[in-house]
């Protein structure tokens, strides 16, 4: 499970990151991913070392759209996806900012999480070196 400092809670923050994040697609799964947020934000603010450093962190957030089933079958690829990203996450660089966006129902979200990931990490390498 992620622990709550790795996760997206602020509706700005999801706003932001489907609008300027760069995206990348499974079948069922749309990826949003914003490298890098302003450090300038952070260190203008009055927070401690300790909030900072959490700051710092990748964060995720999750948008699953009702169209995929019910409360059950939601909650149940909210976990898969939650799972299968809990490794990938500390490989993005600091400071950025991923949402996973569910549009259908997959039958298994854990593998189609793990290939979606495969894909950022991939990308994002590459922006890194260039």
């Amino acid at each position: 499970m992620l622990p709550n400092s790795a996760r997206i809670k602020s509706s700005s923050d999801f706003a932001r990151v489907t609008k300027s994040g760069r995206r990348t697609t499974t079948d069922s799964l749309i990826a949003y991913l914003l490298l890098n947020q302003s450090n300038s934000a952070s260190s203008s603010s009055s927070n401690s070392n300790s909030n900072s450093k959490n700051d710092d962190n990748p964060k995720l957030g999750l948008i699953i759209s009702k169209s995929v089933g019910n409360s059950v079958v939601r909650h149940r690829i909210a976990r898969q996806i939650r799972h299968a990203s809990f490794n990938y996450l500390s490989l993005l660089p600091a400071g950025s900012l991923l949402v996973v966006r569910a549009m259908k129902r997959s039958n298994d979200a854990f593998t189609e999480t793990k290939a979606l990931f495969e894909k950022i990490v991939g990308t994002t390498k590459n922006q890194v070196r260039a």
